[in-house]
């Protein structure tokens, strides 16, 4: 360990930068809600929760979108697909 160190050219702030087209916020979540995703990243074998949060937010925009009729035969489509395994 050095007796003085140079913080001349030291710079304040984060040291990442943000990326560009991201926003850094604070959000409130429930407690069971960031377990879950925590533990989707843990079973994944690794990851980020954040960005798994993101995705899911935007999975939701691009499902509002749809007519409610196109988003009942996916949900039907699916459950067939499971009766018939």
């Amino acid at each position: 360990m050095e007796a003085e160190y140079d913080f001349s050219q030291g710079k304040r702030g984060a040291i990442d930068p943000i990326p560009s087209g991201k926003t850094r916020i604070t959000i409130r979540l429930d407690d069971e809600v960031l377990a879950w995703f925590r533990e989707q990243v843990h079973l994944a074998g690794g990851g980020n929760y954040q960005t798994l949060i993101n995705e899911a937010l935007r999975q939701h925009i691009r499902e509002s979108h749809k007519p409610l009729e196109e988003i009942l035969r996916k949900v039907v489509r699916e459950e067939l697909e499971r009766i018939e395994q």
